[in-house]
């Protein structure tokens, strides 16, 4: 039988059920195994917090309205969907950690969402999966879901502290605090907004979890 249209309830079945087969094959106790993560080198220490300087990059980014937990999901599963196969060409792209949640700023919805004409508030949140590096902006199969967009993130310097636990949205307040705390008055200057890095499935011993926040930085002058 001839296909026709996007069907978009099997598409996102299909993503169900990959997201589904994925996580079957996660860890039920730490990081997943073999997930690739961004390249970094540590140039520097401010107390236990690593300034990590990574290269460029490209991320698979929505914005989502909504309280941070839910945004945090809804966002993951609109994503989770373009890499299982929600996209031009139908290629799945393998799952990569961590998953990147922040603040949507305006800029953010300028580049993401161009039909949405308000500056950010309170309540949009930016959801990120950083791209394989082995891909490149040419190389990668554009979104089926205009609310899902490619984008190219800098090389940075980021000031990263790293801890278990909760991922609850005070947990995750506490975190940025801390990291805000550790690097005031020291060598390093805030340059940017935090953002919260996840690299576990929900079901990892809170213990084992791998929660991040990081901020980009910039050495002060001396």
């Amino acid at each position: 039988m001839q296909r026709t249209g996007t069907i978009p309830a099997a598409i996102a079945r299909s993503a169900t059920l990959a997201t589904g087969l994925l996580l079957a094959g996660c860890s039920m106790f730490g990081i997943r195994d073999g997930t690739e993560t961004p390249a970094y080198k540590v140039v520097g220490m401010a107390g236990e917090v690593e300034i990590r300087e990574y290269a460029p990059r490209i991320a698979a980014q929505t914005i989502v309205e909504g309280s941070e937990e839910a945004a945090r999901s809804a966002g993951f599963r609109k994503v989770a969907a373009y890499i299982f196969g929600e996209n031009r060409t139908r290629a799945d792209i393998a799952m990569t950690a961590p998953v990147v949640q922040s603040t949507a700023r305006s800029t953010d919805i300028a580049m993401t969402a161009p039909v949405v004409a308000q500056p950010a508030g309170e309540g949009k949140w930016a959801i990120r999966f950083f791209m394989p590096a082995q891909y490149t902006m040419a190389t990668l199969p554009e979104p089926l879901d205009t609310a899902v967009t490619l984008v190219s993130v800098p090389a940075e310097t980021m000031a990263v502290t790293r801890f278990s636990g909760s991922r609850s949205a005070s947990a995750m307040a506490d975190g940025r605090a801390r990291l805000r705390q550790a690097l005031a008055g020291g060598a390093w200057t805030v340059a940017g907004e935090p953002v919260d890095w996840f690299y576990d499935p929900p079901w990892t011993l809170p213990f084992l979890r791998r929660n991040e926040v990081a901020v980009t930085v910039t050495a002060r002058a001396p």
